[in-house]
């Protein structure tokens, strides 16, 4: 971000003419909120060498804010053993408010009526075997909707939000 050192200011007082027009005009819009790439492709791209040779002058300074440290590099989802990088708790919870996100996605917009008996069968399910009843019902429809490749990429992430204890009682 380029912006006008107390040098640019004084040049654009009344009576101070040392720059030609489009110096002057370089100077009026360099306000430190403009990239300096804007300013430089002024006047079909000789708002480069302008801008050096105001920058080279005084006239206006480079503010650019330094760009933030790179993150450290994190390790691929697949090397920890999970094809899926979530890393929220495993809850029956979790796993219920999936379907119910999933109804709202998958079902709702094509078959209101299909979406509305799911919603009710996941508030009616109380326990682990409850939900996962509804689970495979859903699973068998979005088989039908969208195949097979959905509905086993949808179990698989259904299968990293249900607690262990669940998986193995199913």
């Amino acid at each position: 971000m380029l912006n006008k050192t107390d040098k640019g200011r004084a040049e654009l007082q009344p009576g101070q003419r040392t720059l030609g027009q489009r110096e002057r005009a370089v100077l009026l819009v360099a306000d430190g909120r403009k990239a300096s790439a804007s300013l430089e492709a002024l006047f079909g791209g000789l708002g480069a060498d302008i801008v050096r040779g105001l920058l080279a002058q005084g006239y206006i300074v480079d503010e650019t804010p330094l760009a933030p440290p790179a993150p450290p590099p994190t390790e691929p989802a697949a090397s920890k053993g999970s094809v899926d990088a979530f890393s929220g708790p495993r809850s029956l919870a979790s796993a219920r408010m999936f379907l119910f996100d999933l109804s709202e996605r998958m079902f709702a917009p094509r078959d209101k009526a299909l979406a509305l008996h799911f919603r009710d069968a996941l508030r009616e399910a109380r326990d682990a075997g409850a939900m996962l009843a509804v689970s495979r019902e859903m699973l068998v429809a979005i088989e039908r909707m969208a195949g097979a490749d959905r509905a086993d990429a949808i179990s698989e992430r259904l299968a990293k939000l249900l607690p262990e204890s669940a998986l193995q009682d199913a």
